[in-house]
């Protein structure tokens, strides 16, 4: 039985013996063995024998000789490898073709990578971007690129668009990165949250996390309308993007909402908030990175499933809402999220890691959290995951619509810094009960302060 070992003794031996073992054509799984473990090649590897795998009817065979002719970087071989990626039936070969025509980086595959710009495959079309993108600089090059820009697939778009057309960002941040201003830390401001949010200089946030008002569903949350519950929304978290830093994170937790029918002869209407804010946030430079779902106990949400247990009757299904969304977005960078870790010292990003026992899927269980005084609050268990999952000790956590500030105290607990914004004043009373300490308590951090609109402004430096 052939095995690793074996091989690279077969390899030692030169390219004849490596031909002898896959002599014999009808023998798939050692060809296919021999491809998948060749490793290094030297400079003098024969490739004849691999060039006629090229015509095998194994997918699998036929895939791995033409990412070793892209490991042997032969020029001889871009007309084989074009007309392989121009018509082999098998889609994941025909990338690989461009992807080994690419990694040759020879001016002689030029011709042959523009020609295909013009493939009804986006990801073939983004091989040959990859490998073209090389010569970047050279004219004719960059004019073929650059026509790309009003390619139908919106990927396609985005890299001509970072390559050639993007605007320098240019950051606003005064601080490091990982810095925050000192008058926003540990602060509760009692106002509208866009007023605030107008006082702040832009690029003070590391991360928000919040959940919106629902729409009339709440004492505290009535709009004249859904179309103007939606515009104060995208009023906030225009704001709140100005004020978050470079690539860094909001996530949203919202779901859809009942409002009551006004009587029988009437129905009930179902507004789908996260999908119906999710396009502006997007619109507005907020790029999607994930939905998480958290899931509640059946026995802890409203039974919208009476009627139907009685009746049986198709139409009238209505399953009982256990989910809530947690919709993850980044402020759009260029850069990619190495460089905001690189931004921290050694010392900040070994005590922020994140332990064992994380949640590793989408779907979170956790159970709600029930208050005498506010209707809807965060559980601590829902805030820790988002703090630790997408902050760095001492960074500055920011919720818009803070309720009864569980945020801000898993926050502290956490060793990071706060800033909430509350417009009840009854639930900024309440916020005091729970956010007030002395100066040397809870990982030493500055005490707690609760602030009016006025106020607040007098503390700005």
């Amino acid at each position: 039985m052939l095995t690793k070992n074996h091989l690279i003794k077969i390899k030692k031996e030169g390219n004849e013996a490596l031909k002898k073992i896959v002599s014999n054509k009808n023998d798939e799984k050692i060809i296919l063995f021999v491809l998948e473990n060749l490793g290094y090649l030297p400079k003098d590897f024969d490739d004849s024998w691999v060039v006629d795998l090229l015509k095998s009817n194994h997918k699998k065979i036929r895939l791995n000789a033409v990412k070793t002719l892209g490991k042997v970087k032969n020029e001889q071989h871009i007309s084989k490898l074009l007309d392989i990626a121009k018509n082999d039936e098998v889609t994941e070969i025909r990338r690989e073709a461009v992807s080994s025509i690419g990694r040759m980086r020879s001016k002689k595959a030029i011709p042959a990578l523009i020609e295909l710009l013009n493939d009804y495959d986006p990801k073939v079309v983004t091989q040959a971007i990859r490998a073209l993108l090389v010569f970047k600089g050279n004219e004719e090059i960059d004019n073929a690129l650059k026509k790309l820009i009003d390619h139908e697939n919106e990927m396609i778009q985005m890299v001509i668009n970072k390559e050639y057309f993007a605007k320098k960002y240019i950051s606003k941040d005064k601080l490091k990165h990982p810095q925050s201003y000192d008058y926003l830390k540990n602060k509760v401001v009692l106002g509208d949250v866009r007023d605030i949010l107008k006082l702040i200089p832009d690029e003070s946030f590391h991360l928000t996390f919040t959940s919106p008002p629902y729409y009339n569903a709440r004492d505290y949350s009535i709009y004249p309308s859904y179309k103007a519950y939606l515009k104060f929304l995208e009023e906030v978290f225009r704001l709140v993007f100005d004020k978050t830093k470079e690539g860094r994170f909001l996530i949203v937790n919202t779901s859809p909402v009942i409002v009551p029918r006004i009587s029988r002869q009437y129905a009930s209407k179902r507004y789908p908030i996260p999908f119906d804010i999710h396009h502006f946030l997007v619109e507005m430079g907020w790029e999607f990175i994930d939905d998480i779902i958290w899931v509640k106990p059946e026995a802890s949400v409203k039974n919208r499933n009476a009627g139907f247990l009685q009746h049986r009757k198709p139409l009238a299904y209505k399953p009982n809402a256990r989910t809530e969304y947690l919709m993850v977005y980044r402020k759009q960078t260029d850069k990619l999220i190495d460089w905001n870790i690189r931004q921290y010292d050694w010392k900040t990003v070994k005590e922020s890691k994140v332990k064992d026992g994380y949640e590793t899927s989408n779907v979170w269980n956790i159970d709600p959290k029930y208050d005498k005084v506010h209707s809807a609050v965060f559980p601590v268990e829902l805030c820790k995951r988002v703090i630790e999952y997408y902050s760095f000790k001492n960074d500055l956590v920011f919720d818009p619509f803070a309720g009864s500030g569980t945020l801000g105290r898993t926050a502290l607990m956490l060793g990071r810094h706060f800033f909430l914004t509350e417009k009840e004043p009854k639930y900024f009373e309440y916020m005091k009960s729970f956010l007030k300490q002395k100066p040397d308590e809870i990982f030493h951090t500055k005490p707690t302060e609760f602030l009016t609109l006025d106020e607040f402004k007098k503390t700005i430096q």
